[in-house]
């Protein structure tokens, strides 16, 4: 029992962090340079999570050919970028990953 009430109330304590900032935010006017600013949050947050994955293999930075992540990252970059679609994106950049990889080990 008393891991079920620890886990409802860290349930509890995880939501209740992340709803206050955005209720708080619902009084708050930012203006000017800060809103400017916060529209590249969510890009930077993005290429902070994707840069590393697709540059770094096995710990050194790696932007060659031979680097089959940065191959489909690159063409998934392209086909979102020509159909404005995050679903063929993300096939095309699968697909080629899975392939590059099939081929590394055949």
């Amino acid at each position: 029992m008393n891991v079920w009430l620890a886990i409802i109330g860290m349930g509890i304590l995880t939501y209740a962090i992340r709803l206050t900032p955005i209720l708080l935010m619902e009084r708050v006017k930012i203006r000017g340079t800060a809103q400017q600013a916060l529209r590249f949050v969510p890009t930077a947050v993005l290429s902070a999570i994707i840069f590393p994955e697709l540059l770094i293999l096995d710990g050194n930075v790696d932007i060659s050919l031979g680097n089959a992540r940065l191959l489909a990252g690159l063409l998934a970059a392209i086909v979102a970028w020509r159909t404005k679609n995050v679903l063929w994106a993300v096939i095309a950049g699968m697909a080629t990953l899975w392939i590059l990889q099939w081929l590394a080990t055949a």
